[in-house]
């Protein structure tokens, strides 16, 4: 049996023995739409609970738009104009208009990357600012979070006299769905906000999972702080394996978002009857299996439906290694095995930048054993990456079911696309 799984540019075609009891699970498909500069135009003149863009803005606006960074495989190339089009349609100057970078902690992007994000003529017409969660100068305070902090955000956003949210709708791995109020919080959020957004005891709230936004802790601070700033407008997009366009969510910030986490929720969520022994994921392929962080979302997809004790397979190219930048590698090596990892993140007074993907992690190795093949990453860098190294799928497979010949194995080709559930 030969699956093929989203991994990197051009996918990984996997071999299993025939004999095996292999399930695919995979999103329902969902079509792209056949014109999607049409489709993004027309729900910006009749977008939801909220008057079209165009009535909006004035011609004196200066306009700040938020959009995703390079780990999000969100098709800015191909939303950003059609949306650009319709505000200077509206009068507002090229001069006047900001594009800011939604990067929450991640490095920001190179200029040779912006343009392949963006297209070089979005790139060309107007001002790019790469949000820093550091940079104190470049932060305004707007509202005070759950534990009583005062929050900031992106300057320019907030001095902006509009301002525009766009990004697109998944199921995310402790926030419930991204898009919506995920562009401001962590996307344009100063640092101290985003650490007390993503603490210890956020992420290990039983709501604080896939595609659960109502009691979500982290989700609903997300939404406060976001309203907080007053968008003017949402712009968010769906989806499908092929990274085509299936839906556009424009209008009010709330309704918009819900009405396109509602239309991910059919085809994301697939249940299923039993747990598995076995579940090989991808990472869903370029841009989102850059590297081991963004791959813990594979893990966490697969650990939804693997049996305690079960072996999990992750298929992530990790070009952008653990990474190198941030704190993540750095809590990984420190750790001397998964639950010291978990010891030290959920000690008292414990503060760390990434050490919510590091919690993640350990979570899920408390419950399965991790595999992670990887061309991007060498033997001795994935075990001091507390995972076990993967060089071969079939391999792998072949020893666990030498182990348990009765096996039975889940395969998730397109990752964290698809959230598979245990049905009740």
């Amino acid at each position: 049996m030969e699956l093929r799984l989203a991994y990197g540019r051009e996918g990984l075609t996997v071999t299993l023995p025939d004999d095996a009891p292999v399930t695919v699970i995979e999103p329902r498909f969902v079509p792209g739409l056949p014109d999607e500069r049409a489709a993004i135009a027309a729900a910006l003149r009749a977008p939801i609970d909220a008057p079209p863009l165009a009535e909006r803005l004035r011609p004196d606006d200066t306009l700040a738009v938020v959009f995703s960074d390079l780990t999000r495989p969100m098709p800015n190339d191909r939303v950003l104009p059609p949306l650009l089009n319709a505000v200077a349609q509206a009068g507002v100057l090229d001069r006047n208009v900001t594009l800011i970078n939604g990067l929450g902690t991640h490095r920001p992007q190179t200029d040779a990357e912006l343009e392949g994000m963006l297209g070089a003529d979005v790139v060309r017409r107007y001002r790019i600012v790469q949000h820093s969660a550091w940079d104190d100068a470049a932060l305004v305070e707007v509202a005070r979070n759950r534990a009583g902090r005062p929050v900031r955000v992106n300057r320019a956003y907030v001095e902006a006299t509009a301002r525009i949210l766009t990004g697109f709708i998944e199921p995310h791995i402790f926030a419930g769905f991204s898009g919506g109020p995920k562009a401001v919080l962590p996307g344009i959020a100063d640092i101290e906000s985003i650490l007390d957004n993503h603490t210890a005891e956020m992420i290990a709230h039983p709501r604080a999972t896939w595609a659960v936004t109502a009691g979500n802790p982290i989700w609903e601070e997300m939404l406060d702080v976001a309203q907080a700033t007053d968008p003017t407008f949402l712009l968010n997009v769906t989806l499908n394996w092929e990274r085509r366009i299936t839906g556009v969510f424009a209008g009010d910030l709330v309704a918009a978002h819900r009405a396109g986490a509602a239309f991910v929720r059919q085809s994301a969520l697939q249940p299923v009857a039993a747990p598995f022994d076995v579940v090989i994921t991808s990472n869903s392929g370029y841009p989102l299996d850059l590297n081991l962080y963004q791959a813990v979302k594979g893990m966490s997809a697969a650990a939804q439906i693997v049996r305690p004790g079960g072996d999990i397979i992750v298929a992530a190219e990790c070009w952008d290694g653990i990474p190198a930048h941030g704190e993540y590698a750095r809590l990984l090596h420190e750790a001397r095995s998964p639950e010291d990892l978990l010891a030290r993140v959920m000690a008292p007074g414990f503060r760390c930048h990434d050490q919510w993907e590091a919690q993640l992690q350990a979570q899920i190795q408390r419950h399965a054993r991790v595999h992670v093949y990887a061309d991007g990453l060498s033997a001795a860098e994935l075990r001091a990456a507390l995972v076990i190294p993967c060089p071969s799928i079939e391999e792998t497979v072949a020893r666990i079911r030498r182990e348990h010949p009765a096996a039975t194995i889940a395969v998730l080709p397109d990752g964290p696309q698809t959230v598979p559930v245990m049905r009740e």
